[in-house]
């Protein structure tokens, strides 16, 4: 199971929690995973979430794998100028 730290406003979602864990082994499986798990968190990750993988920020990485041994946060797209 990968645990996933949910950043900022993606907690009110879930009722709070910080992480949540899921069977995954990629981005997209991931986020797959928590549609299904966390449904409240479907519409946003529709708008875009990023993720970081072990301190690197990803963008669209669908297919970057990950496992239960990385250290992943999922965070809603940065946005600003």
């Amino acid at each position: 199971m990968v645990r996933v730290k949910l950043w900022g406003s993606l907690r009110s979602l879930v009722d709070g929690q910080e992480f949540v864990e899921v069977e995954a082994s990629n981005f997209k499986q991931l986020l797959d995973q928590l549609e299904q798990q966390h449904p409240a968190l479907k519409p946003q990750i529709k708008r875009g979430v990023s993720f970081a993988l072990d301190g690197v920020i990803y963008r669209d990485a669908w297919f970057t794998p990950i496992s239960d041994d990385n250290e992943v946060v999922l965070m809603p797209y940065m946005v600003g100028g």
